[in-house]
Protein backbone atom coordinates (compact mmCIF):
# COMPACT_ATOMS: atom_id res chain seq x y z
CA UNK A 1 0.00 0.00 0.00
CA UNK A 2 3.05 2.28 1.16
CA UNK A 3 4.46 1.54 -2.32
CA UNK A 4 1.53 2.36 -4.29
CA UNK A 5 0.51 5.94 -2.57
CA UNK A 6 4.70 6.59 -2.46
CA UNK A 7 4.46 5.93 -6.61
CA UNK A 8 0.83 8.10 -7.49
CA UNK A 9 2.18 10.72 -5.04
CA UNK A 10 5.60 10.88 -7.44
CA UNK A 11 4.11 10.36 -10.81
CA UNK A 12 1.75 13.61 -9.47
CA UNK A 13 5.00 15.65 -8.73
CA UNK A 14 6.43 14.77 -11.68
CA UNK A 15 3.71 15.64 -13.98
CA UNK A 16 2.86 19.03 -12.53
CA UNK A 17 6.60 20.04 -12.95
CA UNK A 18 6.61 18.31 -16.59
CA UNK A 19 4.06 20.76 -17.28
CA UNK A 20 5.42 23.78 -15.74
CA UNK A 21 8.77 23.04 -17.69
CA UNK A 22 7.41 22.66 -20.80
CA UNK A 23 5.37 26.19 -20.45
CA UNK A 24 8.87 27.68 -19.92
CA UNK A 25 9.85 26.02 -23.30
CA UNK A 26 6.50 27.86 -25.12
CA UNK A 27 8.60 31.52 -25.32
CA UNK A 28 10.84 30.17 -27.96
CA UNK A 29 13.92 31.59 -28.80
CA UNK A 30 12.24 34.87 -29.56
CA UNK A 31 15.73 37.36 -30.72
CA UNK A 32 16.00 39.89 -28.07
CA UNK A 33 15.07 42.93 -30.23
CA UNK A 34 12.11 41.60 -30.78
CA UNK A 35 10.62 41.85 -27.04
CA UNK A 36 8.39 44.03 -25.63
CA UNK A 37 9.37 46.37 -23.00
CA UNK A 38 9.64 45.20 -19.45
CA UNK A 39 7.07 48.48 -18.98
CA UNK A 40 5.00 47.17 -22.00
CA UNK A 41 4.82 43.74 -20.43
CA UNK A 42 4.01 44.88 -16.70
CA UNK A 43 1.07 47.31 -18.05
CA UNK A 44 -0.28 44.10 -19.96
CA UNK A 45 -0.22 42.04 -16.86
CA UNK A 46 -1.58 45.07 -14.85
CA UNK A 47 -4.81 44.89 -18.03
CA UNK A 48 -4.96 41.30 -16.84
CA UNK A 49 -5.72 41.58 -13.27
CA UNK A 50 -2.43 40.94 -11.77
CA UNK A 51 -0.48 43.40 -9.29
CA UNK A 52 2.93 43.09 -10.53
CA UNK A 53 6.19 42.99 -8.00
CA UNK A 54 8.90 41.71 -10.00
CA UNK A 55 9.88 40.89 -13.48
CA UNK A 56 13.22 38.34 -14.41
CA UNK A 57 14.00 36.47 -17.81
CA UNK A 58 13.57 32.97 -17.03
CA UNK A 59 14.24 30.53 -20.18
CA UNK A 60 13.46 33.22 -22.97
CA UNK A 61 10.18 33.92 -21.04
CA UNK A 62 9.44 37.19 -18.77
CA UNK A 63 8.49 35.37 -15.31
CA UNK A 64 6.61 38.17 -13.22
CA UNK A 65 5.85 37.86 -9.69
CA UNK A 66 3.34 39.71 -8.08
CA UNK A 67 -0.61 39.01 -6.90
CA UNK A 68 -3.70 38.50 -8.21
CA UNK A 69 -7.21 38.71 -6.69
CA UNK A 70 -4.87 38.97 -3.47
CA UNK A 71 -3.09 35.88 -3.85
CA UNK A 72 0.72 35.57 -4.69
CA UNK A 73 1.37 34.31 -8.36
CA UNK A 74 3.83 33.48 -10.27
CA UNK A 75 3.20 33.72 -14.20
CA UNK A 76 5.48 33.17 -17.31
CA UNK A 77 4.52 35.31 -20.56
CA UNK A 78 5.95 35.39 -23.70
CA UNK A 79 8.09 38.37 -24.38
CA UNK A 80 7.50 39.05 -27.76
CA UNK A 81 3.57 38.51 -27.41
CA UNK A 82 2.95 39.60 -23.82
CA UNK A 83 0.64 36.23 -24.09
CA UNK A 84 0.85 34.41 -20.59
CA UNK A 85 2.27 31.16 -21.34
CA UNK A 86 2.30 29.44 -17.90
CA UNK A 87 1.77 29.53 -14.39
CA UNK A 88 2.90 28.24 -11.24
CA UNK A 89 0.47 28.20 -8.27
CA UNK A 90 -3.35 29.02 -8.04
CA UNK A 91 -3.04 31.39 -11.02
Amino acid sequence: MKKIILTALLATAALGSTAYAESKNACGNVPKDKWMTEDALKAKAAGMGFEVRRVKVEDGCYEVYGLKAGKKVEVLFNPETGEQVGSEGNN
